[in-house]
């Protein structure tokens, strides 16, 4: 494949109906003002960049030819999951999540904590941001959006890595960067503003979590995902 092209498309199924959607035709067409036979990059999000032709420049429905495909993995060889409550402006989220893919980020799990105050999410909204940040840091890889679950049901739920859970509780708790080791998987709880309640916090250091300090100040929620998605980046970096 040549050098890639500055702007990615997104086709789940490039493989199988070499056709983009309307909305990433429209882009192609009108705003980036594409003809046929013009030279495009097309990932299907499941670690491959497709170097297409277009063969037929219709607003609604583009139709490209795959010329060469191209495996790109994700950048980093851990799993990363992020557990968070939304806050109540959705805006906060979206930010969070846009650049926490950005960063590097496997899988998001909104949670319903007992002190949430967002009851409810729109995850195909949260689907369009990942798909762009996906594609504006080129990566080939989306990560998962999982439906909104209530606290006590997540905890419950398996993972084989290791478990945090970060909260502002004058309660013992150690450094992320002191107790992680580089390469883990990993799975992070991160609260919603009013914090998790003492009986969450109990319930998940029963069930195999680790309470984290992300530093001596309180930060807020979206902060605090992305300062534990960082940091595991730079802790694998070293």
């Amino acid at each position: 494949m040549q050098k890639m092209a500055d702007t990615v498309f997104y086709s789940p199924h490039i493989r199988h109906s070499q056709q983009l959607s309307e909305q990433e035709s429209q882009h192609c067409v009108k705003v980036l003002r594409m003809k046929e036979g013009d030279i495009l990059t097309v990932t299907d999000g499941k670690g491959f960049f497709h170097e297409c032709i277009l063969i037929h420049a219709h607003p609604k429905q583009c139709t490209v030819s795959i010329q060469n495909s191209v495996e790109k993995p994700k950048g980093w060889d851990f799993k990363l999951r992020i557990a968070f409550a939304p806050t109540k402006q959705m805006e906060r989220n979206e930010w969070f999540v846009e650049k926490a893919v950005e960063i590097g980020t496997d899988q998001f799990t909104p949670i319903l904590c007992k002190y949430s105050e967002r009851k409810e999410i729109k995850k195909e909204r949260f689907e369009k941001i990942v798909v762009s940040a996906m594609k504006q840091s080129q990566q080939a890889v989306m990560p998962v959006i999982d439906e909104m679950i209530s606290f006590s049901q997540f905890v419950e739920k398996s993972f084989a890595g290791r478990k945090f859970i970060a909260h502002c509780y004058p309660t013992p708790k150690i450094s992320l960067p002191k107790t992680y080791r580089k390469g883990e998987d990993v799975l992070i709880l991160i609260g919603p503003e009013g914090d998790f309640s003492e009986e969450e916090i109990q319930k998940a250091i029963d069930l195999g979590f680790e309470p984290i300090s992300l530093g001596e100040n309180r930060l807020r929620t979206e902060t605090a995902c992305l300062v534990a998605c960082h940091t595991l980046h730079v802790l694998n970096l070293c």
